[in-house]
């Protein structure tokens, strides 16, 4: 069995073959030996040179020995593709590996599934490479409580796919939260969309023009149609994002007024929460201003604050996070 050095040898020289141009003057050791260095190959000007002597006794490459320094290109002609992949694809296909497998069709998975292997054989010939090493040295960490990904029946998940690429409609049993038992529903595909952990399809129902989110890991069963479905007249994902946000909500903008602690308030001065966002301080009180969605996943981030953050303004949002308050305070009196 070849040993790990001789993986790296061959690695590299499968590389220098496929950064050799095909015509004259062709391209210098010194040069190979730059772009072998950006692609992860760390080694002397002098290697290069030997595996390019090497080399052209086993291959068509030849050097241009009309001038100093020598040129080394394929024998017009001969130039061969090799199927391979580099140093950047190999770490980014790495890190992207997952997320592409959720937001994907299986076809398309199945279709890059060489690709994936291929990266990961790539990492594994430049054990000692330090952009190799890249992908240990890095990870997303959501904030919040981690949270398990719910289960999605693949059959599930297969059909929708399909479904959005056929633009066909789709008949699903769907049981929604807390409901006993789930209903059949018929459903038109506008998109998929990944929150999180949480996937969804965000369609129309039967007749009705609303796009709803729809949970796939609520849905036990999901069929394709033979009927199109109907896509509402001008429907854009990027604009039906842009103004939900993707936050569960029709988009309406608020302007949102609350008192923050200091500690929240540097938080906020760091990360804020829309272009306009204000924080003054006066009379001993920090206060935000900021115009922002009224959407669940704006009473879900402030309810998270707890004590930090006092809602001000609009009166309606107050209203509705002091109900939220005195329903959880309630669930721990005795």
């Amino acid at each position: 069995m070849p040993s790990a050095d001789h993986f790296t040898t061959y690695s590299r020289q499968w590389e220098l073959l496929k950064l050799l141009p095909s015509r004259q003057p062709g391209k210098t050791a010194r040069v190979l030996h730059e772009q072998l260095g950006n692609a992860g190959h760390e080694v002397g000007k002098r290697t290069v040179e030997r595996d390019l002597i090497e080399l052209s006794r086993i291959f068509p490459i030849t050097s241009n020995e009309i001038s100093i320094p020598y040129g080394w290109y394929w024998t017009p002609g001969a130039r061969v593709d090799f199927p391979g992949i580099d140093l950047a694809e190999a770490v980014s296909l790495g890190l992207l590996e997952d997320i592409l497998r959720q937001l994907i069709p299986q076809n398309f998975v199945d279709a890059l599934e060489g690709r994936f292997s291929a990266a990961s054989e790539k990492l594994k010939t430049l054990p000692k490479n330090r952009h190799a090493k890249w992908a240990d040295l890095v990870r997303y960490v959501p904030p919040g409580l981690p949270l398990l990904k719910p289960a999605i029946n693949p059959e599930v998940s297969q059909a929708i796919q399909e479904a959005l690429l056929q633009t066909q409609q789709l008949k699903v049993t769907y049981r929604s939260p807390g409901a006993e038992n789930a209903k059949e529903l018929t459903l038109h595909p506008l998109a998929f969309i990944q929150q999180g952990e949480r996937s969804y399809l965000l369609a129309t129902t039967f007749n009705y023009p609303t796009a709803l989110y729809y949970a796939l890991h609520r849905m036990e069963t999901a069929e394709i149609l033979d009927e199109a479905a109907n896509r509402p007249a001008g429907f854009s994902l990027d604009e039906f994002l842009a103004k939900s946000g993707g936050q569960f909500g029709d988009g309406k903008m608020i302007s949102l007024k609350a008192n923050l602690t200091e500690k929240l308030a540097d938080i906020l001065r760091e990360t804020p929460i829309s272009s306009d966002q204000k924080i003054t301080a006066r009379a001993g009180k920090i206060t935000l201003t900021a115009t922002v969605k009224d959407s669940w996943q704006l009473h879900f981030w402030i309810l998270s604050q707890g004590a930090f953050i006092t809602v001000l303004q609009p009166v309606s949002l107050r209203k509705s996070i002091i109900s939220q308050l005195n329903a959880s305070l309630g669930n721990y009196r005795v």
